[in-house]
């Protein structure tokens, strides 16, 4: 386990020498041998365990505790200038030509159907509805009511940017797409909860803004992977518009349950839909995890060689991208261990990582501050190489665009 490819420019510099026979390129062996000894899958593994523990959403409790967790790594691995950069995000300040998103938190959302018809049910469910809004609880937990979704259990059952709401007994409407007028035509959708093929923000304006909904519930599925179509029980990541004016909140379910609704209803069934959500947009900052390994040429040393992730995605989130930040946290570790040691020359240019929110925590970054861009020569970004072949992962290598011809590109081929 200790040698496997943790790390992708490293690893397989190691595993081409290997498996070629051939001297390995642009390191001596020695430093190859060095490098392959000290990385370590389980030291990333363990990482991606306390990463995943966290729901990373932009600018949420979730992300900052992610990110409090790799500066405190890198600090224990003795990496130099750690800190976390924050960069005001409240909806109004841009960074170039982006506008920022205001940060997002939730702390519950269910979703649930009664489970019978009796008037002392529904009478129960009022009074429990009531009682919690007195306390200032949330949550649903009446033994007449069927748990559908669940944001404490499942966090991605929750839209992106839904905002709080009680809704109590809306009917689900289903309207196909939801994304055409017409899809609404001859339907009771006002005060009503929708059941749409088409993620929430691409309905949002017209099922809540022009037709009165009370609330979304969304089995888009996700774009064509390898895993496409095969497994109805998949839940795809669900998005509100940031800046819609129509506030709402929106659930996700799976293909299967979304059948399920969908035959009910065309046997004429009434489904009637239980919503508490406590959620919502408020300003906050993007925030930017960041650790050098200094160079050692006081020439180059200014100059910056980044190697760069994104840390946000949800619980567990293990592969997009926890499995692209403890790759890079295992690369920080293991050359500054081999540097302090003695196994390895301290680079000429300094080695640069980088934690952000995916990019608009670099957007933010480099247009707030532009020295980070004017110092960095190349970047390595590793983005969801958790995979392999049991998950039918495929491994992309990118390069850079031709207008910004470098021999680094052909360094990744």
């Amino acid at each position: 386990m200790k040698r496997r490819g943790v790390v992708a420019l490293m690893g397989c510099l190691a595993a081409s020498a290997g498996a070629w026979g051939q001297k390995p390129p642009l390191l001596p062996e020695k430093d190859v041998a060095a490098l392959a000894n000290e990385l370590s899958g389980e030291t990333a593994k363990r990482n991606l365990e306390g990463i995943a523990q966290f729901h990373r959403q932009r600018g949420s409790q979730g992300f900052h505790a992610a990110a409090e967790l790799v500066a405190e790594r890198l600090r224990a691995y003795g990496l130099s200038d750690v800190a976390i950069l924050q960069f005001p995000a409240d909806g109004k300040i841009f960074y170039g030509t982006q506008r920022s998103r205001p940060a997002w938190d939730a702390e519950a959302g269910e979703l649930a159907e009664k489970g019978g018809n009796s008037l002392a049910c529904e009478k129960a469910i009022h009074e429990a509805a009531d009682a919690a809004h007195k306390e200032g609880k949330i949550g649903m937990l009446i033994v007449c009511l069927n748990t559908l979704a669940s944001y404490q259990a499942e966090p991605i059952v929750l839209a992106e940017d839904s905002e709080s709401a009680d809704v109590f007994g809306a009917e689900l409407v289903d309207v196909g797409e939801g994304t055409r007028e017409s899809d609404y035509a001859g339907k009771q959708v006002k005060g009503n909860i929708v059941l749409v093929s088409a993620q929430p923000g691409a309905v949002q304006d017209l099922a809540v803004g022009k037709f009165g909904a009370a609330g979304i519930v969304s089995y888009a599925q996700n774009q064509k992977t390898a895993w496409w179509g095969e497994d109805e029980n998949l839940i795809r990541w669900g998005h509100l518009e940031t800046f819609s004016a129509n506030k709402t909140f929106a659930f996700m379910v799976s293909l299967k349950r979304a059948r399920v609704f969908r035959e009910r209803l065309t046997r004429g069934e009434r489904i009637a839909l239980y919503a508490s959500v406590k959620a919502g947009q408020h300003p906050g900052n993007y925030e930017v995890v960041t650790a050098t390994i200094p160079g050692a040429d006081p020439k180059l040393k200014d100059e910056e060689i980044a190697f760069s992730c994104h840390l946000d995605h949800q619980r567990p989130g293990a592969n997009d991208n926890a499995s692209g930040c403890v790759a890079i946290l295992e690369v920080a570790r293991t050359l500054q261990k081999l540097i302090a040691e003695g196994k390895l020359a301290r680079p000429a240019r300094t080695i640069r990582f980088i934690w952000p929110p995916e990019i608009e925590g670099t957007m933010a970054l480099l247009n707030a501050k532009p020295e980070f861009a004017k110092r960095i020569k190349a970047v390595v970004h590793m983005d969801m190489v958790g995979g392999g072949p049991e998950t039918k992962a495929v491994f992309h290598v990118t390069r850079g665009p031709m207008s910004l011809p470098s021999f680094v590109h052909d360094v990744a081929w």
